[in-house]
């Protein structure tokens, strides 16, 4: 049975207000530097290490001082993404360059008047394409789980006072957040989400990743199939310090019976994930236990 995710972020205030001060200051280089030892740290003790150490050994394949390195820098690069989140929504000076392969594609989708759904995974920085999207003509309606820690996200939303073009769509038990994006998707505007996670007790699909199956949620792939709009899947990378890689797929619409769209559309976005790790392996950030025993 595989371990599903908790649906809550590592870390405490403290840590956050910490590296908040230090870019007020100093800015992204010596946040960057005090992360080494804080990766260091997490390579160290962390009990995250066996779930993202198997990924690299048994799904890439890699030797096992390879391993250790790999994890090593995916903390690294995992908080380097954390920092630049807060740089781009506090409102500090960006230092960061993009580039944007197919952007036609997104506005190939706001042409059609329907609006689109954005499918992603925790992989590279995907909340800076969202900030990148506010120079488009449209809103970015992000999709989520609200089981981060309170603590943190009330000081995190405290920092955080641009987002003219951004919204926040919440899970709810009582589904209607699907009401939520219905009206967005009518209004001709863009969702975004995750589907390489899942909580305890939502449904699930099963495909192939990497050589073994592993557990999808449901969710993402059922939206594309009943609201039936263009599909596109979107990934923004690292490419060094200072510059991000976004892509996006040409936009497909899952128009069958859901018995046929749901496993289409699964389909489709395993191949587009399996492409991005084998690229960007370093920067898949899912620290559990992803594939079924």
């Amino acid at each position: 049975m595989t371990q599903s995710w908790e649906g809550r972020s590592k870390g405490n205030k403290l840590g956050y207000s910490i590296f908040i001060g230090i870019l007020r200051i100093g800015g992204v280089w010596p946040a960057y530097f005090l992360l080494r030892f804080v990766a260091a740290y997490y390579l160290a003790f962390n009990s995250s290490y066996k779930h993202i150490a198997a990924y690299f050994r048994e799904r890439l394949g890699y030797s096992k001082w390879q391993t250790i390195r790999s994890v090593y820098h995916n903390y690294f690069l995992f908080g380097q993404t954390l920092i630049d989140k807060i740089v781009v929504m506090s409102g500090l000076k960006v230092p960061y360059s993009f580039e944007f392969d197919h952007e036609h594609y997104i506005e190939e989708i706001m042409a059609g008047g329907r609006g689109g759904i954005l499918i992603s995974a925790h992989m590279g920085n995907y909340e800076l394409a969202a900030y990148y999207f506010k120079r488009l003509p449209v809103r970015v309606n992000i999709v989520m789980v609200d089981n981060e820690q309170q603590q943190i996200k009330e000081y995190l939303e405290s920092v955080m006072h641009d987002r003219t073009k951004m919204n926040i769509i919440t899970i709810k038990e009582d589904m209607s957040h699907v009401y939520e994006i219905s009206n967005a998707l009518q209004n001709n505007e863009l969702i975004a989400l995750h589907a390489d996670r899942f909580v305890a007790g939502s449904k699930t699909i099963t495909g192939n990743f990497l050589g073994k199956n592993a557990e999808f949620p449901m969710g993402p792939f059922v939206l594309a199939s009943t609201f039936k709009v263009p599909v596109s899947y979107v990934f923004c990378f690292k490419d060094n310090a200072m510059h991000y890689h976004l892509s996006a797929s040409k936009p497909i619409e899952y128009t069958e019976n859901k018995k046929i769209a749901i496993p289409a559309a699964l389909n489709d976005y395993i191949k587009e994930l399996e492409t991005k790790v084998k690229q960007y392996p370093e920067q898949w950030f899912n620290y559990y236990n992803f594939w079924s025993a």
